[in-house]
């Protein structure tokens, strides 16, 4: 059925009302964010498993994205339904795990079951409860209140602005915990390694830099016209100027090309020594790619000539070179 242009809706007042319903009760968790939140921010510091996330049904898909945000910002997790708990899955669960449950209600009867089975096991129970006179909250070693004055939704049953507090304090939990173990770019992009950041801070020059026939270079006795014909065969917009035992000498780049022609030197007589950059920036091909593209910015340069411990050519990359493996 096609959409009635004609028809009257009220589709854009009401999801102004959603957001403002759902922002006002994540800006009323600021003021619960104290002493219970610190206990719960240090039990899960000194755990020396993992964190066990639980909840059921909306609540657990709340702890599924809980548990993913806490194990890729430091804080080892994986999320363990509670119905599958009682059926075997409470075998994941050490002594030595804290778990963290989720339930609005603090009444999920998933969750009371195995309540006995977690303090059997002396674990720490970090519960986000909606009710603080609730079973699970007074069974908890530490309660965080998620509680919202009324759900997004008119009818006030479909879990939306619980489920948004719920998230937005399990996000304080896992960014407050990565502050505390100094977690820092590298450790994300450890575990993002397929993700843009990965790429970025974890590739190295020899992973994107070109070698053999596709590195531009001239020996030291060549003429300016060999060089130039040299760059334009490789598309790098520069060329290496290299000794008889492939030792870096010097570059010449494009620009060098410009200042060249200002000069008004005869390209067919001069030869590459006399115009080239000498003592040119190299690095070697163990370093990252990032660092790369910082010192590119920093030099306000377009290439770099990648070297060996002995200044022996090995390798060369330009910026789109950084683009193409999507460091930029």
């Amino acid at each position: 059925m096609k959409p009635n242009p004609q028809a009257q809706h009220n589709f854009r007042p009401l999801g102004i009302a959603v957001i403002r319903n759902e922002a006002a009760s994540v800006s009323a968790l600021e003021a619960r964010i104290g002493a219970d939140f610190e206990r719960a921010c240090l039990y899960m510091l000194h755990c020396e498993g993992r964190v066990i996330v639980t909840g059921m049904g909306k609540s657990g898909h709340i702890g599924n994205k809980i548990a993913a945000t806490l194990a890729s910002t430091g804080t080892p997790a994986f999320f363990v339904h509670p119905g599958e708990a009682s059926h075997g899955d409470l075998g994941m669960i050490t002594a030595k795990d804290v778990v963290l449950a989720l339930s609005n209600s603090g009444e999920t009867s998933e969750i009371l079951t195995i309540l006995p089975i977690i303090k059997r096991l002396g674990v720490p129970l970090i519960a986000l409860t909606g009710r603080a006179d609730s079973n699970l909250s007074r069974e908890a070693d530490v309660n965080l209140d998620v509680t919202v004055e009324k759900e997004a939704c008119p009818l006030g049953l479909a879990p939306t602005s619980s489920t948004t507090a719920a998230l937005a304090m399990g996000d304080a939990l896992a960014i407050a915990l990565l502050e505390a173990r100094g977690f820092t770019e590298d450790d994300f992009a450890r575990s993002h390694p397929g993700g843009t950041l990965g790429r970025r801070l974890l590739l190295h020059v020899a992973d994107i830099m070109r070698t053999g026939d596709a590195v531009p270079k001239v020996r030291q006795e060549a003429s300016l016209n060999e060089a130039l014909l040299e760059m334009t065969r490789k598309g790098l917009g520069m060329t290496a100027v290299v000794d008889a035992n492939d030792r870096i000498v010097g570059i010449y780049t494009d620009g060098d090309l410009r200042r060249t022609l200002d000069q008004g030197l005869d390209v067919h007589q001069c030869s590459i020594v006399q115009v080239m950059t000498g003592h040119c920036v190299t690095l070697p091909k163990e370093s990252l790619a990032v660092e790369v593209l910082q010192l590119m910015e920093r030099k306000k340069i377009n290439a770099l000539l990648v070297a060996d411990g002995e200044q022996r050519l090995v390798g060369a990359l330009n910026m789109h070179d950084l683009l193409t493996a999507g460091v930029v």
